[in-house]
């Protein structure tokens, strides 16, 4: 029996159509596969209470982040989200404890068996012993600088332009060390005029200032982040401000504009991406942190998130 022509026809696009369908599907597949923007997350906290217990976390309050948080945590918390490398933030241990918290983070670089790769430990610039304590670390692969929160209450307004705090400051440029300032908001021009009177020491400004998502004073922040964008010796770390966005908030719409003017300001060659967990937990994953941001950015080229995310700590810490 002959086969009707029309039908053959109709059999054979009826195919076409369904390899074409099945191609698509492939090609989707393979995309789903594809690995995002490798991250390297400069603000990874961990605290094991069996090693340490920050003061801040031994009274009432922070239930939410009152417990342990260690590198298998933290591995759980960020599987599949292409976490290549990490550098260690302090979390505000007792002072006594500065060179236990450096000298085990820096074993823990060492021996690769995490991402973390470098870290920067805790300090108290300005008061006796500093200078020798900075010292050991002139040199080393794994610690590359330090920080002391300044945002505590015990910490007044223009502690950090005092002459001791600023010649210790100093210091850590001779040395190679960065100096990470951590300051709240309404002091961020504290924190210019500290780059200012340290021009050989680089700088990284914490949490895009310690920008607050519906801050009423959101105007006074904008203004003091351009003025700090223009010293050349500062970058500034993507980070923490999911903390300040409300359980039931849209993340994404609430950071676009603090994400947005710290880019414009600063450019996207001095902008880096920290993760800031725990903390975020607060309120917000590290997931959902990593997802926002990404939903943020979505103006801008694979190759310019690639910088925030990975490219710009990879240069700035020497870890490449």
């Amino acid at each position: 029996m002959r086969s009707d022509p029309s039908r053959r026809e109709f059999l054979i696009s009826s195919s076409l159509a369904g390899l074409a369908v099945s191609a698509s599907a492939l090609s989707r597949d393979a995309a789903s596969q594809v690995p995002p923007v490798p991250i390297i997350d400069t603000h990874q906290h961990l605290w094991d209470f069996r090693k340490f217990r920050p003061p801040w976390l031994s009274g009432k309050g922070e239930e939410k982040i009152n417990r342990s948080y260690t590198p298998a945590d933290y591995k759980r918390e960020t599987a599949g989200l292409n976490v290549v490398k990490t550098v260690y933030m302090e979390v505000d241990v007792a002072p006594r404890q500065h060179v236990a918290e450096a000298e085990y983070v820096a074993e823990m670089c060492r021996s690769r068996s995490t991402p973390m790769v470098a870290a920067v430990v805790g300090c108290r610039p300005g008061l006796p012993g500093f200078e020798a304590y900075v010292r050991r670390f002139a040199g080393s692969k794994a610690i590359k600088g330090v920080r002391q929160v300044l945002q505590v209450p015990d910490t007044p307004p223009g502690y950090c332009l005092k002459p001791a705090f600023v010649k210790d400051i100093r210091l850590l440029g001779e040395l190679g060390l960065t100096y990470d300032i951590c300051i709240r908001p309404g002091e961020l021009m504290d924190g210019a005029k500290l780059i200012d009177l340290c021009p050989h020491t680089r700088f990284v400004l914490d949490h895009c200032g310690n920008a607050s998502a519906r801050d009423p004073n959101s105007e006074k922040w904008r203004q003091d982040i351009t003025a700090i964008a223009r010293r050349k010796n500062v970058v500034c770390k993507v980070s923490g401000i999911i903390k300040t966005v409300k359980p039931e908030w849209d993340t994404e719409t609430e950071l676009q504009s603090i994400i947005t003017h710290v880019i414009e300001e600063f450019g996207i060659g001095r902008v880096m991406f920290g993760g800031d967990w725990p903390v975020c937990n607060k309120t917000k994953s590290f997931r959902d942190w990593v997802t926002a941001l990404r939903g943020c950015l979505t103006a801008y080229s694979e190759a310019e998130q690639r910088k925030l995310f990975h490219d710009n700590a990879a240069r700035f810490y020497g870890i490449g």
